[in-house]
């Protein structure tokens, strides 16, 4: 047991996808393992653990923003050994051609600053994903008929931005999408020598204003889970 994680010994997996949401977190356990049961509840932050295919996986909310998702990341790492931390999430456009229900992999994110950002004082540390990992889910994807896109990110520090010129600079780089944890996800996986991806549906786009309704979206973060899950054990 941690100050945020009320897991026993042994009651986390080795490989642990991470939704923001917790009810998603319930929603994906109760949908795609095995006999999940309930590992934690404190604040409100639900984890369950359970098997696909015979393999032990751990689906544990991480919550919204880098300095939350960074207290579980760091928990499930360093106090329970998890090895394999998959976000799976939403994220909103910034490009044309990434289209709504898209699968977005990030290989990279950019960040303004996150909360490990102590760690490094002057040096830009380039946070990016597990390429096993990411080879992994492209493959799934594709296999699936998933229109996906594989580049770098942008996990920002709010959800209501008011920096237009900054999505503008972002796109002009290149930039695929934004959300608002894999930065934090990849740079806390590095400092502890564990594996880690983030597998995003795009569920809005900052250009065309489109959005996905509640239902699609569960249908997408449900094809979203399948393919985390087969990158996971590939």
């Amino acid at each position: 047991m941690t100050i945020h994680i009320g897991a026993k010994p042994g009651e986390i997996a080795d490989t642990v996808l991470m939704p923001g949401d917790p009810y998603r977190a319930k929603w994906a356990a109760e949908a795609f393992l095995k006999d999940p049961i309930c590992v934690n509840q404190v604040r409100g932050m639900l984890g369950f653990s359970g098997t696909w295919k015979g393999n032990r996986v751990t689906i544990h909310g991480s919550g919204m923003g880098m300095p939350s998702l960074s207290i579980y990341a760091n928990e499930l790492i360093r106090d329970y050994g998890a090895k394999t931390l998959i976000r799976i999430g939403s994220a909103g456009a910034m490009l044309k051609e990434v289209q709504i229900r898209d699968l977005v992999i990030a290989m990279t994110s950019s960040s303004i600053s996150t909360p490990s950002l102590g760690f490094f004082r002057e040096m830009n540390f380039a946070p990016c994903a597990d390429y096993g990992l990411l080879e992994n889910a492209v493959v799934a994807a594709r296999e699936r008929g998933t229109r996906v896109h594989v580049g770098g990110i942008h996990s920002s520090d709010v959800f209501y931005d008011e920096r237009p010129d900054l999505t503008e600079m972002l796109a002009r780089h290149g930039v695929l999408a934004v959300e608002m944890e894999a930065a934090e996800l990849y740079t806390v996986a590095a400092r502890h020598g564990a594996r880690a991806l983030a597998i995003l549906t795009i569920s809005d786009h900052l250009v065309t204003h489109e959005a996905l309704s509640s239902e699609d979206r569960e249908q997408s973060f449900g094809d979203m889970v399948e393919i985390a899950l087969s990158a996971a054990f590939a």
